[in-house]
């Protein structure tokens, strides 16, 4: 029965060896789920979260998986909008990445609510002058374009497209999808835009607290702009990651190049912009609020917000990946291709961290001190969570889905040859003579 599931003409690991793959992955989803459970009926108090620290470990998993997520929709962007047709071959995996990214960002904001019975009031008692309401709004919304995007290739498993109904299906679900697509990048721009905007607004966070254009800071534009360079760099590794575990070239180079290229160029832009915004809020938007570049940083060597952060932040995970990106030898060269999408993902991730945790340390006021927090097990364990499931996800969707269209032509399976009598077969001879010559007439 299994292997009836498989796509046709590539190759599986044996059942029992996949069965104990998900068997080990499914171990650290059961701890998590338990920890997630214990979150549920004991409340918040499972967690080190404070007054102080009211958003915590959870918040910046939350950000940092949209922000991965961001590959789905800026190749589907580039895909159906720009016309970049090369990439239909890695957007199938892009929209598995996202889809996962964003059902473990509303399943990670399902724990930070407290009380999830009551998770719908965000919607029916909206709070409209919050910019987390339109983030709670664009984010389910997205979640369900990433579904109608994934449903097809759902449609394409072997056994279900027996049924004509999923085949048409998904047929005329392929001859719309540009329409998903442009309504999927539409939704990211503005809740990747509001969850930068966030901090931005927080004008009792120093650190946190931007200038801006009419009501939207300039958090708002980075996030969004962020989210569309390193969210296709995270698409990338995960690709390279994947090919590495099944030993198999899954998609072409010329693909990756392109998509590394355009990833490069938008770092690149990026983290000009970046730098732009950190030295005028260094020399303008702090001093003006009475504080110094050094009130955000503190001195002691080891310490978690040091300078080094910034330096790595910028330097190390962003102008580095960029000019390797950017640059055709470094690019297409496997060693520096891989050391610039993990310095890119790291990068992101230290960005959201710096804009959830780093905000909440620093004193405001002149009796504080710098304040510290360590996550408990528990949030540890449901942060793992998401991650022990994104592996169980692309690899039951890799067995039975034909996630990439070029798995085929790059890993030929070598099929057993017909017998001699079967791959030709010749008339026999007969003992009728030779057939009589046609006169010119009769031709």
């Amino acid at each position: 029965m299994d292997s009836a599931l498989i796509p046709k003409g590539v190759k599986r690991c044996p059942a029992w060896q996949f069965i104990m793959w998900i068997g080990a992955n499914g171990a650290v989803l059961t701890w998590g789920v338990f920890a997630l459970l214990l979150v549920y009926f004991k409340g918040l108090n499972q967690t080190n979260m404070n007054n102080a620290y009211g958003f915590a470990l959870w918040i910046w998993a939350d950000l940092a998986v949209i922000a991965l997520g961001g590959g789905a929709f800026f190749t589907g962007f580039l895909r159906y909008i720009v016309g970049k047709d090369e990439l239909k071959n890695i957007i199938n995996y892009a929209v598995l990445i996202g889809f996962i990214c964003y059902s473990s960002a509303l399943m990670i904001l399902g724990f930070d609510i407290g009380q999830p019975l009551r998770g719908w009031f965000i919607f029916w008692h909206a709070n409209v002058h919050s910019m987390l309401t339109e983030v709670a709004f664009c984010l389910t919304a997205y979640f369900g374009v990433l579904a109608i995007e994934y449903a097809p290739l759902v449609f394409e498993n072997r056994m279900i497209k027996k049924v004509p109904f999923f085949h048409n299906l998904s047929h005329n679900m392929h001859e719309i999808m540009a329409v998903f697509a442009a309504t999927g990048a539409f939704l990211s721009f503005f809740h990747q835009g509001s969850l930068g905007g966030v901090p931005g607004v927080l004008f009792g966070r120093p650190f946190g607290f931007r200038e801006g254009v009419l009501v939207w800071p300039w958090t708002f534009f980075l996030f969004t702009w962020s989210a569309a360079a390193a969210g296709p760099c995270f698409t990338i590794l995960i690709t390279k990651i994947t090919e590495a575990v099944t030993r198999k070239k899954l998609v072409k180079d010329n693909v990756i190049d392109l998509l590394a290229k355009i990833s490069g160029w938008m770092l690149f832009f990026y983290i000009i912009a970046k730098i732009g915004d950190t030295l005028y809020w260094a020399n303008v938007t702090a001093p003006s609020k009475g504080s110094t570049f050094m009130d955000f940083y503190t001195s002691s060597s080891g310490s978690a917000y040091g300078l080094w952060i910034l330096f790595a932040e910028i330097g190390v995970c962003g102008v580095l990946p960029a000019l390797i990106l950017i640059i055709p030898k470094l690019r297409k060269t496997q060693a520096t291709l891989w050391l610039a999408v993990i310095l890119a993902v790291i990068g992101l991730c230290l960005n959201r961290w710096v804009m959830v945790l780093q905000v909440l340390a620093i004193p405001v006021l002149t009796f504080e001190s710098w304040f510290t927090y360590f996550p408990s097990w528990q949030e540890i364990a449901t942060t793992i969570l998401p991650v022990a499931y994104g592996v169980i996800m692309i690899s039951t969707s890799y067995r039975y889905l034909p996630i990439f269209p070029q798995e085929r032509e790059l890993n030929p399976i070598d099929e057993p040859a017909a017998p001699p009598e079967v791959a030709e077969s010749e008339p026999e001879p007969t003992d009728a003579g030779p057939e009589p010559e046609l006169s010119p007439a009769e031709s």
